[in-house]
C-alpha cells in the first residue's frame, strides 16, 4: 500500500518527531511511503538513512509559488492510496486528488485549513470529540494514538551533578506553554532536588533569571536539546510535564515506556492520558506548591513511585508502544475511503 506523508513543520518538535517515528514505522511494516518535508537536511538524513526518499519542499509562506505544483506533481507521480498531511501549513498546500486526503492534528487547530481533507486525525480523543463538536461529520474523524520507542533499560547519561541528589526531569520547548517557570517556582520548597530541563526556545534567558530571583539558580540544569531521552530518564527519579497548555503529552508516554513516575499538571493531554493515583499524579496548572508536594510524595515514597511506574509501562504496553500504533494506523489506511 501506498502512504504519503507531508511535513512542513519546524526543525524540531513533539508532533515532527512523531512525523519521523511513525513514517518508519510504516515504511519499516512493509507499506511504501513517500515522505514529503520542508527542506531540512538533518531530517532527510535521517529518513534517508531508513531506505526512504524523502522530497524536500519549501513549504514557505504567501509568496512561495512553487511548492503547491511541485506537491502535486509528486503525488501524482507516486499514486498514494492516502495522503497525509500533518498540521496546519502541510494541509494548506496538500491538494486534493484520485488519493484520500486525511488531516492529522496534534491540537485544536484552526480547522479552516482542512477544509478540502476527506478525513481528519486527531492524537488524543478529546481532539477527536471536539473536531466532531466542530460540525464534522464523526464517520469522518478518528482518533490514532502515538507511540513511544522503548525506553526501558537504557544506561543513565552522565549528567555531571554531584553524587547523590534527587533529580526531577522535564522535557519540550522552552515556551510558556510548558509551564517550566512552575518548576522552577517549585525547586525552593525541594532542597536537594535538581531539575533538568531538556529542551531549547525562546523562554531560556527567562528562565534562567527566576532561577536566579527564587535562588536556585545552582540546582536548574538547561541542557539544551537532547537526542538521548532514553538515557535522561534513565538518569532521573521522576518526569514531571507541568505544562500549561499539552492537548497530548508525548513526554508521559516516553516515561511510562521507561518504567519512570510521572507527575503532570491537569491539562487537556495529559489528563486524558493519566488515570491519577495509577499511573500518574495530577496536580492543578500554575501551581508551584502542589507540585512541589506531589514530588515530595512520590521521593518520599518509592514504593509508591514504582507502582505508579509499572502501572504506566503497563498503559504503554497496551495502547502507546511500537507495535498496536502502527496496526492501528495500518488498518485506518487500508481501509479509510474517500466519503
Amino acid at each position: 500500500m501506498k502512504v504519503a506523508q507531508v511535513m512542513a513543520g519546524a526543525p524540531a518538535g513533539g508532533a515532527e518527531l512523531f512525523f519521523e517515528r511513525l513514517t518508519i514505522a510504516l515504511a519499516a511494516s512493509g507499506e511504501t511511503v513517500l515522505p514529503a518535508i520542508r527542506r531540512n537536511p538533518a531530517r532527510a538524513a535521517r529518513l534517508a538513512a531508513t531506505g526512504l526518499a524523502p522530497v524536500e519542499l519549501p513549504f514557505g509562506g504567501p509568496l512561495d509559488l512553487l511548492t503547491a505544483g511541485r506537491l502535486r506533481r509528486a503525488l501524482r507521480r507516486f499514486a498514494p492510496r492516502v495522503t497525509v498531511a500533518w498540521m496546519n501549513r502541510a494541509a494548506h498546500f496538500t491538494p486534493r486528488g484520485d488519493w484520500v486526503l486525511a488531516g492529522r492534528l496534534g491540537g485544536y487547530y484552526d480547522l479552516r485549513y482542512y477544509r478540502h481533507c476527506d478525513h481528519l486525525i486527531g492524537n488524543t480523543r478529546g481532539i477527536a470529540d471536539w473536531i466532531v463538536r466542530q460540525g464534522w461529520a464523526a464517520a469522518r474523524v478518528h482518533h490514532l494514538p502515538n507511540f513511544s520507542p522503548d525506553m526501558a533499560n537504557a544506561v543513565p547519561t552522565s549528567l555531571g551533578l554531584p553524587q547523590g541528589p534527587r533529580i526531577v526531569l522535564a522535557l519540550g520547548r522552552l515556551h510558556r506553554n510548558k509551564g517550566f517557570d512552575v518548576l522552577i517556582r517549585a525547586l525552593p520548597a525541594l532542597p536537594g532536588v535538581h531539575a533538568v530541563i531538556a529542551g531549547e526556545g525562546p523562554e531560556r534567558a527567562a528562565l534562567r533569571e527566576l532561577a536566579d530571583r527564587e535562588g536556585v539558580a545552582e540546582r536548574l540544569h538547561l541542557v539544551g536539546w537532547r537526542s538521548d531521552t532514553a538515557a535522561l530518564l534513565a538518569a532521573a527519579d521522576l518526569l514531571v510535564c507541568p505544562s500549561r497548555h499539552e492537548p497530548l503529552g508525548n513526554v508521559v508516554i516516553e516515561a511510562w515506556s521507561a518504567r519512570r513516575p510521572v507527575i503532570a499538571a491537569a491539562a487537556d493531554g495529559p489528563r486524558e492520558l493519566i488515570t491519577a493515583g495509577r499511573d500518574g499524579l495530577l496536580v492543578p496548572k500554575e501551581d508551584p506548591r502542589a507540585l512541589a508536594n506531589a514530588i515530595v510524595s512520590l521521593l518520599d515514597n518509592p514504593g509508591h513511585a514504582m507502582a505508579l511506574a509499572e502501572a504506566g509501562r503497563l498503559r504503554y504496553e497496551a495502547d502507546h508502544a511500537e507495535a498496536p500504533v502502527v496496526a492501528r494506523w495500518r488498518q485506518f489506511l487500508a481501509t479509510v475511503e474517500k466519503p
